[in-house]
């Protein structure tokens, strides 16, 4: 009984679309799309500070060091929300510092 009732609601819940299955978070095929098509411009734009005319480290270091700031915020700041959210809504923490789901 209960299986069934665990199955009826994980599809009812997540239509049919379960977990990664043993591949949790980084490494999935939206990772490469963001990485390697989405930043491009981003890419290309840090190449420009350092190999571009007129060329000025001390403001390209600067500039990289403004995304590398705003980037760890973004992350650290979704990093503690993720793990407000899996103690509030799913009682417990997410699997990598929690205990591995079923």
């Amino acid at each position: 009984m209960i299986p069934a009732l665990t199955t009826a609601l994980s599809f009812i819940l997540y239509h049919g679309y379960d977990g990664t299955e043993g591949v949790t978070g980084f490494p999935n095929i939206g990772t490469y799309l963001i990485f390697g098509v989405i930043l491009v411009p981003v890419y290309v734009m840090v190449a420009a500070w350092f190999i571009g005319q007129p060329r000025d480290s001390k403001t390209g270091l600067l500039g990289v060091s403004y995304l590398v700031g705003i980037t760890a915020q973004m992350w650290i700041g979704m990093f503690i929300l993720t793990v407000i959210i899996g103690v509030v809504f799913y009682g417990g923490l997410p699997e990598p510092l929690g205990a591995p789901g079923p």
